[in-house]
């Protein structure tokens, strides 16, 4: 069901919803895939939507055409802000990925404070704001997303605009205490402020940022609290503040894995592992995911409960990503390292612990891979939300699956009722739970799923975008 919108939406993202690539001579478009961009494009093409963005390309390709293209195959026009490297470099690798990201995940020893980062973001963030300007007209809906653009509604007060600004923060937001150790604080949650209304995933983020920005302007002070939002005064102008948790496309997932082809991939994949149960982990190569620590807990309970012994395998997905940063390529290293020592300690002639694959899926093998293993295993530090955890859910059709679910991400909040909650910084409980997992009956795991999938099934990405629009237009 399509929100009751009656304004243009206008979406302001880090990157355009696109996938551009040569072959030899010849240049393509096409859509990209993720929750996002599945949920918003009927809205957007409803309601001749503009959607802007860093194309993610150099001046080689033939980008005006390649995007007259996109309009005509998808029914909403993209609006492209290019970058030059010394941007990139600056504002997303530096002060976005190298400050923000880890800041925001509690992971302060990886954070850089630099003051040429943060200026290069201040600029490029007014540069998506010129490009805001140009596109907009009176009365558009401006929702603004996720970490990389926190000061571009700013940015648009400064330029004289008037009209109602909204935002979704996609990562966590963190505590006041952590928070504070931000040199530019006080610029960064005042840029928060321009927007009319904020949208976090959950309460606790929710609550992080009005105690932040409550403890950092003595000025900006509660109206009221209500259970999904609260109202944050600030100057002449009263923002709502509230939490909404992102999610899939259930049916998409849950027809997907139904398929013949993800059928076939799927038995013959555990048929290649007969006589065990299969545990997934799949995570793109970061170090708030928790991998590490994922494969020394993996390694307990084999050594804890020698029982899983060629009983038990671990598929590990680790998809590339910032290979080039030093603590990325360091993580990738480490990943290496430990999966052989683990496979040397335990692996025998038919039987490998850990199965370790560094590479992106395609669509096919992943849905076999969440519709085959009978355990998930998703153990992040911090997340925003972990879709995986739900796509996992939404592809195990046959209601024989386990999710074990870090507390520590958002998705916990939702699923933590009929999930195996762990801290993923403990060992022995990680371990406790695979086990559990392990020899769990199977009514239970059938009550345990099938409830896990309802609850995704109701609250769907489509119902987060209704939930979220619907909110905006309401009467404060």
């Amino acid at each position: 069901m399509t929100p009751s919108l009656t304004k243009r939406l206008l979406i302001v993202s880090n990157r355009l919803p696109t996938v551009i690539t040569q072959d030899q001579d010849e240049w393509s478009v096409k859509p990209g895939t993720g929750g996002l961009v599945t949920a918003l494009a009927p809205v957007m093409r409803k309601n001749q939507g503009v959607w802007i963005g860093w194309p993610g390309c150099g001046d080689e390709a033939p980008l005006d055409k390649l995007l007259r293209e996109f309009k005509d195959q998808q029914g909403y026009q993209l609006v492209p802000v290019p970058l030059s490297e010394e941007d990139v470099e600056r504002y997303y690798r530096g002060f976005s990925n190298a400050t923000i990201w880890p800041l925001f995940h509690d992971l302060l020893g990886f954070c850089r404070f630099d003051l040429t980062d943060w200026q290069a973001y201040n600029a490029v963030n007014q540069k998506f704001a010129a490009v805001v300007a140009e596109q907009g007209e009176k009365d558009d809906f401006t929702w603004v997303h996720d970490y990389q653009l926190m000061l571009v509604g700013a940015h648009l007060r400064e330029m004289g605009i008037q009209d109602r600004l909204a935002f979704f923060l996609h990562i966590p937001f963190p505590s006041p205490d952590l928070f504070r150790r931000l040199p530019w604080k006080k610029s960064l949650i005042k840029g928060l402020l321009s927007y009319d209304q904020i949208g976090f995933q959950t309460l606790r983020d929710r609550r992080n940022f009005v105690q932040t920005a409550t403890a950092l302007l003595p000025e900006a002070e509660v109206v009221s609290r209500h259970r999904h939002h609260t109202l944050l005064k600030w100057g002449e102008r009263v923002i709502r503040v509230g939490h909404y948790p992102i999610s899939i496309d259930f049916d998409e997932f849950d027809e997907g894995a139904r398929s013949h082809e993800v059928e076939d991939a799927a038995w013959y994949l555990h048929e290649n592992l007969r006589g065990r149960q299969l545990v997934l982990g799949v995570d793109r190569l970061d170090y708030t995911k928790g991998i590490p620590e994922r494969f020394l807990a993996f390694e307990r309970a084999l050594e804890k409960y020698p029982e899983l012994i060629k009983r038990v395998s671990l598929l590990q997905v680790v998809v590339p990503s910032r290979t080039l940063v030093p603590d990325y390529a360091d993580l990738k290293e480490q990943l290496d390292q430990l999966a052989g020592r683990i496979n040397a300690r335990f692996g025998q002639p038919e039987w490998l612990p850990i199965h370790y694959v560094f590479r992106c899926l395609k669509r096919v093998q992943l849905l076999a891979r969440y519709r085959t293993s009978e355990i998930a295993l998703i153990t992040p530090l911090r997340d925003g939300m972990n879709l995986v955890a739900k796509e996992y859910c939404a592809s195990s059709v046959e209601n024989n699956g386990v999710l074990i679910l870090s507390e520590f991400a958002g998705a916990a909040d939702q699923l933590g009722k009929h999930a195996l909650l762990v801290n993923p910084y403990d060992t022995d409980g990680t371990a406790d739970a695979i086990y559990q997992a392990f020899t769990m009956d199977p009514e239970e795991r059938r009550q345990r799923m099938t409830n896990l999938r309802s609850e995704i099934r109701r609250n769907d990405v489509h119902r987060w975008l209704r939930r979220f629009v619907e909110s905006s237009e309401e009467e404060d």
